[in-house]
């Protein structure tokens, strides 16, 4: 899975809200920052849920999750901690009646 193009859909799908203005991401020691320049009349919770639900849109149909941070702010700019990442599976049975167990994977 190439998480360039996640970030591509990402970055499309958070630039179709009026309500934002520009929004990129620059990575700085491996690390992905989003920057987001919002309208006026919006406030951190609002900012948020576009975020949230433009990452929902890019993530459907596959086996990733989002994490998002918030670093800082300047004026109408906000500054996020944002990564996709793919969740971890386990390995082994650890015995403790997990749902999610691998003794209950079908062989494939």
């Amino acid at each position: 899975m190439d998480l360039d193009m996640i970030w591509s859909s990402f970055i499309n799908n958070m630039s179709t809200y009026d309500e934002i203005e520009t929004v990129s991401y620059k990575k700085a020691a491996g690390i992905p920052f989003l920057y987001v320049q919002y309208a006026a009349q919006m406030d951190l919770a609002d900012v948020i849920a576009l975020i949230k639900k433009a990452a929902a849109k890019s993530m459907r149909g596959k086996q990733l999750h989002c994490e998002t941070v918030f670093v800082r702010s300047e004026k109408n700019i906000i500054v996020f901690r944002h990564r996709f990442y793919v969740p971890q599976r386990k390995m082994f049975c650890c015995g403790n009646l997990c749902a999610d167990c691998i003794r209950f994977e079908a062989d494939g």
